[in-house]
């Protein structure tokens, strides 16, 4: 048997190329503020995860070209050998202080955020519970950890207790979920989370990427939404999406980071962060602290657009964040009202299984505290035509 056949044999991608209905690795030409060149058209982008509007911000991009033209464009090296820069070193000391955690560390992505961090600190004899719809950087990591795991029910903290009651004494016990899911948009009960992990001894971990920046009364995240960020152990979060750069860190204890960082094999094996993205964290973080109006203007945009949207017939869930899933609930007809909103001039995400149960194919959409009342004008009027022409509402 040739180990390639199942390779030569898939034909998804190129049926659904021919069908004109294939969405996804879309070339993008140009971009300025939140319009994206696609095939020479001009696109209103509302399926970034740009939530804070600064990924073209003038002060992110002068800080990004000071750090290339002090440090260079890479640093050629992991974090044990040549790889720590001061920039390393100064952005993980606030960003601890920001998330109000002794120590923070630094990885090269938010995935090996998590692929290094969770397979660092569970091992053989360890349980960890997981909600059904977390990420996939932490289904991954829990592979490499060789820990035992038990997924609960989405958000079912009767389910989660039930399971964790079950736990010998003896087993180390982690509880890991998103604080902000990222195809619904709606939040972790971390309140009842907390309340189980303090009852059965357990540990918590809260991916909080969608969360931080956007979430609690400093940006904190969902943990401070929730007022438990003391509750919890570990707190990590990607650059990719409020602080616009690449990257992640997570922040906890002093002797838990200081463990991870030198056992993660996502650490020890890669290279570092590049200079640029470190000082575009940087810059955003002090964007973060110092201009509130970002987060509450995307919170009053979240507000109209999942009203509107709502009132127009469509059915959002129960997102409670700036994403706002469009739920079409049938494959075909997701990708049709995608390619309805690509010619109309309006950039969504379309979210088929597995990314999501069958039943639960949607139009994923993200919302920019940058966005204007005539951004958000067009955008429902795309939905409001498309919807109608295609029979969904």
């Amino acid at each position: 048997m040739d180990i390639f056949k199942k390779c030569y044999e898939f034909r998804r991608a190129e049926d659904a190329k021919e069908s004109g209905l294939y969405p996804y690795f879309t070339e993008i030409e140009r971009v300025e503020g939140n319009y994206v060149w696609v095939q020479g058209k001009k696109t209103l982008m509302v399926g970034s995860n740009n939530y804070l509007g600064l990924f073209d911000d003038a002060k992110i991009k002068e800080a990004t070209i000071a750090a290339v033209n002090q440090y260079g464009s890479s640093t050629c090296g992991s974090r044990f050998l040549n790889g720590t820069y001061s920039l390393h070193v100064q952005l993980e000391k606030d960003l601890a202080e920001f998330m109000g955690k002794e120590e923070a560390q630094t990885f090269s992505t938010g995935f090996q955020t998590n692929l290094g961090a969770i397979s660092a600190i569970a091992g053989r004899n360890d349980v960890i519970l997981l909600d059904r719809m977390d990420h996939a950087s932490i289904m991954d990591a829990v592979r490499l950890s060789y820990a035992h795991v038990i997924k609960f029910k989405h958000n079912d903290m009767e389910d989660l207790e039930k399971k964790i009651k079950a736990v010998s004494k003896e087993r180390g016990k982690i509880i890991i979920v998103d604080g902000v899911f990222s195809m619904e948009g709606d939040l972790a009960n971390l309140p009842e989370i907390v309340r189980i992990a303090k009852k059965y001894g357990a540990r918590i971990m809260v991916d909080d990427a969608h969360g931080v920046g956007v979430m609690g009364k400093n940006g904190r995240g969902s943990c401070e939404h929730f007022g438990v960020l003391e509750d919890v152990d570990l707190v990590m979060t990607t650059f990719s999406k409020s602080f616009a750069s690449l990257g992640g860190f997570v922040a906890g204890d002093r002797k838990i980071i200081q463990y991870i960082k030198h056992v993660a094999r996502a650490l020890m094996f890669s290279a570092s962060i590049t200079p640029a993205s470190l000082a575009s964290a940087y810059k955003a973080l002090e964007i973060i602290k110092t201009e509130p109006w970002r987060r509450e203007r995307l919170w009053q945009i979240t507000r109209i657009m999942n009203k509107e949207l709502t009132n127009m017939g469509y059915h959002t869930g129960n997102t409670q964040t700036a994403i706002i899933p469009v739920f079409i609930r049938d494959m075909e007809k997701t990708f049709r009202l995608w390619h309805y909103l690509r010619n109309y001039g309006i950039f969504t995400n379309p979210v088929i299984s597995p990314a999501v149960p069958p039943e639960d194919s949607m139009i994923r959409t993200s919302f920019t505290a940058t966005h204007t009342d005539e951004n958000l004008e067009f955008v429902l009027k795309g939905f409001q035509e498309g919807g109608k022409a295609l029979g969904i509402i």
